[in-house]
């Protein structure tokens, strides 16, 4: 998982790179390097030394293997590939989207920033301060709809970035009572639309379509069925009235029924995964209130902050990372969970999966090179404690370990004492459990506590041993409010360009998720006449086939 693991290359002296490199593929090859229970053994202020706090956030990430001389050497990684550099170009605004040409500005959008960042923030004030007065206007009442009813739900139809993050922010923060109820609309598949209808009055209904370039398929077909639907229900004339866009195509938006003034633009240094703090984040404003919205970027500009300022060796983001980079390149770890320890939070994996997937998922350097070593690991996830009774068992009994970050919250916003005094209590104890594990003799010792004769425990004893040394990391939150869950993402957001830099790749395009869409095209074209075209054996059956059965 390495790119080298020898002491020179082709005769010629090393980069300080390729020596990073190869010392940390020394420490991974050494014995016990996955080991985690020898160095808590042998370090008891072991908490101490590998726990850091930033933004209002504690990372634990002393439940991993990372010993002192690791740590060190993947600190001389960061320092030899770059990380400082590359953070601090992309906050200047440089182009670090090598392939696009374009650069990667989402902190622009929740603070100032040097160079062509302040012109970029400057921008993405003004789009603020309209969405700002557009919110206020239809909460006041100033805004209504066509009958003349106020609007109490939002309708957001996008998907992808103009999707998962707001709905991951609204299962977050949203609660009875607040301005509007969201409404989220992403598959193109008609059993979505038929899901959420039940809940719309559309004469109180206001939709956003967010789409960069009013193109996207599955967005298009989705607002065109809206549309029919509510000049339906409120007249031709007066649908217009409940429509709003996020987008930059002014002709598309006009074209559709949407007036400019109803058009919230958003550049393209904005990544969809990265734009929920953009015109993308118009839903939450209006479903949370402009305040909650506010400190939402309030706290991911708290993390902008210490990532931008913070030493190497106490950068959350820069040290969450690095762990990350141990497990995959180190110990040919290539999958991760995510456990949030709060009901709140269930959307929170899905976010992560488009955001380090997409980022990560790349199979070549910024040169167009093959890479020689893994990049990002598939990453899954529950809310606890409901993983706990679905795929924890491979995580503590499989034969691979599987990394975990679990995400506790210390105060809830409920008066059930009781419930999340279990919620922590379990969380705990599931890190705790990867940590230590239950060795055969304990087990045994139980079982024989327990009465059961010695065949029987000869034959369980295998099923009932705990390897322990599975890593994880624990993220704390002092409570799950818009403050803190803004740090949070951009602590991971900041994960991945970190990350980035480590592997040498692009983590801000996406041309994986372009082919795809493209062979879509014909194959549709194909189901509309009824006629199959040149493709594989396998495609052309399975097309032959639904053809077949929806004729019947």
């Amino acid at each position: 998982p390495f790119p080298l693991r020898a002491n020179g290359v082709g005769g010629r002296t090393m980069t300080a790179a390729e020596r990073a490199w190869a010392e940390l593929a020394a420490l991974a090859a050494a014995p016990g390097a996955s080991a985690i229970r020898p160095l808590f053994a042998a370090d008891p202020a072991r908490f101490a030394r590998f726990h850091r706090e930033g933004a209002g956030l504690l990372l634990d990430f002393s439940k991993t293997s990372i010993s002192e001389a690791v740590l060190a050497a993947l600190l001389a990684l960061a320092r030899a590939t770059g990380v400082e550099a590359a953070r601090d170009a992309m906050a200047r605004g440089e182009p670090v989207n090598v392939t696009e040409r374009r650069a990667a500005l989402h902190m622009a959008l929740r603070g100032p920033l040097p160079g062509a960042g302040a012109a970029a923030h400057a921008e993405a004030m003004e789009v603020l301060a309209r969405m700002r007065a557009f919110t206020e206007a239809v909460h006041r009442g100033d805004i209504r709809g066509a009958t003349n009813q106020r609007f109490d739900t939002v309708l957001n139809i996008g998907i992808g970035g103009s999707d998962l993050g707001p709905v991951m922010v609204c299962r977050a923060l949203w609660r009875a009572g607040d301005p509007m109820r969201p409404i989220h609309l992403a598959n193109v598949d008609g059993h979505g639309w038929e899901a959420v209808l039940p809940q719309l009055d559309a004469r109180r209904t206001l939709v956003l379509v967010a789409s960069k370039t009013f193109t996207t398929q599955e967005t298009m077909a989705n607002a065109h069925l809206v549309r029919r639907w509510m000049e339906a229900s409120v007249g031709k004339n007066g649908a217009s009235a409940h429509f709003a866009a996020l987008s930059t195509n002014l002709a598309a938006t006009t074209a559709f029924g949407i007036g400019e003034d109803r058009v919230f633009p958003f550049r393209d240094w904005v990544g969809g995964r990265f734009s929920l703090w953009s015109a993308i984040g118009l839903s939450l404003a209006l479903s949370l209130g402009w305040d909650r919205f506010a400190a939402l970027l309030e706290g991911a500009r708290a993390m902008d902050a210490h990532f931008l300022a913070a030493p190497l060796a106490d950068n959350l983001p820069v040290l969450l990372a690095l762990t990350e980079c141990w497990h995959v390149n180190g110990l040919g770890l290539h999958r991760r969970a995510v456990l949030p320890y709060d009901e709140r939070l269930r959307r929170l994996p899905a976010h992560l999966q488009q955001l380090e997937m997409e980022s990560l998922g790349k199979g070549v350097t910024l040169a167009g090179a093959p890479v020689s070593h893994a990049t990002g690991p598939v990453v899954f996830g529950e809310p606890g404690t409901n993983a706990q009774h679905s795929f924890m068992q491979l995580v503590h009994q499989g034969p691979r370990p599987v990394p975990v970050d679990f995400i506790l919250v210390a105060r809830p916003d409920h008066g059930h004492a009781e419930n999340h005094r279990i919620l922590l209590a379990n969380g705990l104890a599931q890190a705790e459990a990867l940590l230590m594990g239950r060795e055969a003799a304990a087990v045994e010792a139980e079982m024989r506590a327990a009465g059961l004769p010695e065949a029987e425990i000869a034959r369980l004893l295998p099923h009932r041993v705990f390897p322990g040394d599975r890593p994880s990391v624990t993220i704390l939150l002092p409570r799950l409010d818009a403050h803190h869950l803004g740090a949070l993402i951009a602590l991971y957001e900041h994960k991945v360009a970190v990350l980035g830099a480590l592997w040498g790749i692009n983590p801000f395009d996406q041309w994986g998720v372009e082919l795809g869409k493209v062979m879509a095209a014909p194959i549709l074209r194909e189901l509309e006449a009824g006629h199959v075209g040149a493709h594989d054996s396998s495609t052309a059956g399975l097309m032959q086939a639904l053809l077949r059965l929806q004729a019947e």
